[in-house]
């Protein structure tokens, strides 16, 4: 049986993956702690996704039923539940951390990959919230993008 999806339980998913992204982010700064531009990159994102999770926290003060036009009834509430059973996350438990990632460039393809996620996750989240978070959802996606420029801008320097 499928579970219907509330608002409030999309933001607090949102923040769970803010969470996973930020502890991904500094178990990546600790690992590299020897690299110091790499290191302060992830020492960054880490530090953003933080902010994020706050920003989530007050979202979800904001949240209501999906406002957006479907073209078909429950199409907003199928697609986040697509998203939110992505096995993207699995990916980041301790254990599965020290066997995937094993050089710089595993990390940033991971975080590459988180950060694609993110976008998504934030365009699906607008169709759940109330107007006045709009903006704030519309930063987040903004910063999301800065990270994966961000990521792509060192994987560049990497493989040069």
């Amino acid at each position: 049986m499928t579970k219907i999806l509330k608002p409030a339980d999309i933001v607090d998913i949102g923040i769970e993956k803010e969470k996973k992204r930020r502890d991904f982010y500094g178990r990546v700064h600790e690992r590299f702690s020897g690299e110091s531009e790499l290191a302060g990159l992830f020492a960054k994102l880490r530090d953003w996704e933080n902010e994020h999770i706050e920003r989530f926290e007050e979202i979800r003060e904001g949240v209501r039923g999906g406002q957006g036009v479907e073209s078909y009834p429950g199409e907003i509430s199928a697609y986040m539940q697509a998203i939110v059973e992505s096995d993207l996350y699995s990916d980041i438990s301790p254990e599965s951390f020290a066997e995937k990632i094993k050089t710089a460039a595993d990390a940033i393809e991971m975080g590459i990959r988180f950060e694609k996620e993110a976008i998504i996750f934030f365009n699906g989240l607008s169709h759940f919230i109330d107007h006045s978070f709009f903006k704030t959802v519309r930063t987040l996606i903004e910063e999301e993008q800065q990270h994966l420029i961000m990521l792509f801008g060192m994987k560049k320097k990497l493989e040069e």
